[in-house]
Formats: structure tokens, sequence, C-alpha cells
């Protein structure tokens, strides 16, 4: 029996290793809907049909009945959203309406990726961005609308991903590729003050595992997918070993976050790699991700 799985933001750095994943199984037919902000067509993997556009267009452009949606494909960067508020609002709400509609239509089974910056500064963090806003909203919405209509669903939240695929370059690029990057080219790693900002970074292979099996078993909110060990900025500069340039402090970025894992640990899922073997991987092979 073939399970048809849509994966928006398919091309993204996450959503193509979970296509690449859900590939490998042949009876799963695996489409990507992805509008190519941060996607790419290099991060496209063998046996996954592509699919560019709009979440705010899946009814127009997906012409197939799917047994599950991954909705990954959402802006998804804390200080940035400030200068990008009007993208903010058309990727995270029109689209994840349009998403949940055309989940009622088809029965479909959501699996929302929320933001793990809800859980940030004792639930101050939520509202501490344009992006954190529109991410815990849109969770709320996940569970009043699949308590309306009865549409089956399930939220998961990452930690701080980093692994192969990761955006090293550029406004969007994120936290463990930039320091490679600048480890590469002999640069001072820089750090937004005050580098005490706490971080569980998690693997992107973790991250997968977890998002499998909350796909196949998982139902409600609170799926956690994230390392239990923390990390302040300052360390993982530590780890890196490179020269440190302190920056100024920047709007909504917050110092911690509770890591709430139980119901995703409760499903047999637990972290297998850690952060600090990956940079010892990477600084063996001359920082070649």
């Amino acid at each position: 029996m073939t399970n048809k799985i849509l994966v928006t933001g398919g091309a993204g750095f996450v959503g193509s290793h979970l296509c690449e994943r859900l590939a490998q199984d042949p009876s799963n037919q695996v489409v990507s809907l992805d509008n190519y902000f941060t996607g790419s067509e290099t991060n496209h993997v063998p046996g996954v049909t592509y699919i560019r556009g709009s979440t705010a267009q899946i009814d127009e452009l997906i012409d197939f009945t799917p047994d599950y949606i991954y909705h990954l494909g959402e802006y998804s960067r804390v200080e940035q959203s400030f200068d990008d508020i009007e993208k903010v609002w058309e990727y995270n709400k029109q689209g994840i309406f349009a998403v949940l509609q055309f989940c009622r239509k088809t029965s479909a089974k959501l699996i929302y990726a929320g933001s793990s910056t809800k859980f940030g500064d004792g639930g101050l963090g939520r509202s501490q961005s344009p992006y954190a806003w529109t991410k815990a909203s849109n969770t709320e919405l996940v569970e009043n609308y699949g308590a309306w209509f009865n549409i089956p669903y399930a939220i998961v939240y990452f930690y701080n991903v980093y692994g192969k695929r990761e955006i090293a370059k550029g406004k969007y690029a994120t936290l463990i590729a930039i320091f490679t990057e600048k480890m590469k080219a002999n640069e001072s790693l820089t750090i937004v003050s005050p580098g005490t900002q706490k971080r569980n970074f998690t693997h992107v292979d973790d991250i997968v595992d977890g998002l499998v099996m909350v796909g196949e078993n998982g139902y409600g909110d609170e799926f956690g997918i994230g390392s239990p060990e923390s990390f302040t900025i300052l360390e993982v500069a530590e780890l890196f070993g490179g020269k440190i340039e302190m920056l100024p402090e920047r709007k909504g970025n917050r110092m911690t976050a509770d890591v709430v894992t139980d119901k995703t640990q409760a499903l047999g899922w637990s972290p297998k790699r850690k952060l600090a073997d990956y940079i010892s991987h990477l600084k063996e092979n001359n920082w070649i991700k």
C-alpha cells in the first residue's frame, strides 16, 4: 500500500533530509512543495517529485490526496523577521490557513513544525519577534482547527538544527554553518551579545528520526525534538576554538528555552548525535561538512 506524502519546504535544510528519508521507503510516494525562498535545487534528492509554489496556493498546485502533510515550509528566522514582516505574514499566516483548509478537504494528517521559541524565557519568547508570534499562534490555530473539523494533527518543535545542507552564507545562515565557514576562512567567530544565551543544538538526523516517528504514531501538541544538552553561544565558539568578536545585542534573541521532549521520547525517540562530536569531525576533515 502506497503512502502519499507531501512535504512543504522539501527543498530546504530540514525538509530535504526528511524527503530523503521518506523516499528510501519504496511504499512512500513523496512530493515537495517549496517556494525556494531559502530552499535550493541543490537540495533535491532522488525519488522525490518537486513542485515550485507557495503553500497559500496548495489547493491549486497539489492534484492528489496526500495521506500525510509535513508542513515545514514557513519563514523561520528570529532576528531577520523584524525586517521581513511582510514575508513572515504571507508565508506563516496565509500559508497555514490554506494548508489547514486542504487538510480538511483531503482528510490528510498534518504534522506541523512549530517553533521552540514558544517555550523561550519562561513563555515570554512566543511574542519576542514576528516570527515567534506567528509560529506560536499557528500552533493554537492547528489545535483549534483540528478540534473544530476533526482533522488529525501532530505539532513538533525543533531545537537549533545543525548538519549537512545547513545554510552557510547570507542573512539566513545558521550558527554552526556560520562558524564552520569562518573557521575555514580563518576569521573571528562573531557572537551576538551577551553570548550567554543557551541553545539546545540538535542534529538534523535526530530531527528526522523524530519527525518520522511522530508522523506515524503521534497525535496532538508538544512533540519536542531537541537535544537535552545545552550550550551557550560562547561555549560553542570555544568548541570550535576560534577567535571571538562580540556584536551588539539584537531584538528577539531569547536567552533560554525549555526542551519539551517527553511525548516524543514516549514514542521511542531519543537523540543519538552530539554537537561536540560533530565539530570534532569537522575539524578532523579540515572544516569540510
